[in-house]
């Protein structure tokens, strides 16, 4: 194993170690995604992998010399600087622009909000060991505009990176307000972050006029080796007046998107424009499917998720940036291109961006 993929697959391995499903809760007026000590998914429950499991992905991997280097590099281009600082004003249009990884600025409703941001050079607890960065952030931290929010999904290295939410709490204009799922408010007051706000799955906060809501996903959390499933994990949706956007965070596929429809379908009729205008779905870091599919989704589930939600646009993320799983870095957009035509999509549907791209949206 490699020191570049080491410490990736040791924040995967917080999964690994034996333990059993979380008790279900004792109180019957609890959720049931709420257990005695922790959390779990809707269904199936999350089972942690067996140390043998681990043992058994590495060795063969290692074998077969996976994951495979790219073909060709990852697509990139240079961001829209103009555009991205002039659409924080109050002529704001609703836009998204991919950063790399999970990262993605999203300016709607008069917001610049991002996504799991991570800028640091490697998915880590140390910088100079674990997962690193194959290209630069789309959009470097000093050339982001003010941001106003950051959705956090849950607690991986690779989607909740200290470096970086410091270095946005401390951001010219005051910190942003930082929304993130049961149990992690916490933590970012003890590193010195308080204006945070955590929510539960279906609750919401108003952020200047725009609803952001938690909703549920298959995954797990984890910082270490003793605090498994004790926070939340989810995904979002932001309800602005002139967009509404949905992110899934980490997933693996599961029946909580045809819930996600049908609960928000009072809000999302055709006379009050449909589906969501944009949702970002992972599209990578999925391979081998016997290990990695309880917690992330392939490109055809990732099509699935699309068709479940109703969305009108979608954007693959997860993809390109860290090499955390056994697939190269460039073949998910390929399998996109494979897979799309057989969803009966186009790419107008369901697309990627270069990493600095932009995608500006029509107005809800």
């Amino acid at each position: 194993m490699t020191t570049r993929r080491a410490l990736g697959l040791a924040t995967l391995g917080s999964a690994l170690s034996a333990c059993s499903s979380l008790a279900p809760s004792s109180d019957p007026m609890r959720p049931p995604h709420h257990r005695d000590g922790g959390f779990q998914n809707n269904d199936p429950g999350f089972e942690p992998k067996r140390l043998t499991d681990v043992l058994r992905w590495r060795l063969d991997a290692m074998r077969q010399g996976l994951p495979p280097r790219p073909s060709s590099p990852i697509p990139t281009t240079a961001a829209d600087l103009g555009f991205i600082q002039a659409n924080a004003g109050p002529a704001q249009k609703p836009a998204v622009t991919w950063i790399g990884h999970a990262t993605v600025l999203a300016q709607l409703g008069g917001l610049s909000l991002l996504t799991d941001p991570i800028f640091s050079e490697r998915a880590s607890p140390l910088s100079f060991i674990g997962p690193k960065r194959e290209q630069a952030p789309g959009v470097a931290l000093p050339d982001l505009p003010h941001i106003d929010l950051v959705l956090v999904s849950h607690n991986h290295y690779d989607h909740l990176d200290l470096p970086s939410c410091r270095a946005l709490a401390a951001q010219r204009g005051g910190s942003p307000l930082f929304i993130v799922p049961l149990g992690l408010g916490a933590w970012f007051q003890a590193e010195g972050m308080a204006r945070v706000v955590e929510l539960d799955w279906w609750q919401s906060q108003i952020v200047q006029g725009v609803e952001v809501m938690l909703l549920p996903a298959h995954h797990w959390s984890a910082r270490g080796l003793t605090d498994r499933m004790q926070t939340l994990w989810g995904g979002f949706a932001v309800f602005a007046p002139n967009c509404q956007l949905f992110y899934a965070g980490d997933t693996g596929y599961s029946r909580d998107f045809v819930r996600i429809r049908e609960r928000l379908a009072e809000r999302q009729q055709p006379h009050q424009g449909g589906g969501f205008d944009i949702a970002l779905i992972p599209i990578g870091a999925y391979a081998p499917r016997w290990f990695m599919k309880d917690q992330h989704v392939n490109v055809e589930e990732a099509l699935r998720i699309h068709t479940d939600l109703g969305a009108k646009r979608s954007l693959g993320v997860h993809w390109g940036t860290f090499e955390l799983t056994d697939e190269a870095l460039d073949e998910p957009p390929r399998e996109l291109e494979r897979l799309r035509p057989l969803a009966g999509l186009t790419a107008e549907q369901f697309g990627t961006l270069p990493v600095g791209g932009t995608w500006k949206l029509a107005p809800r």
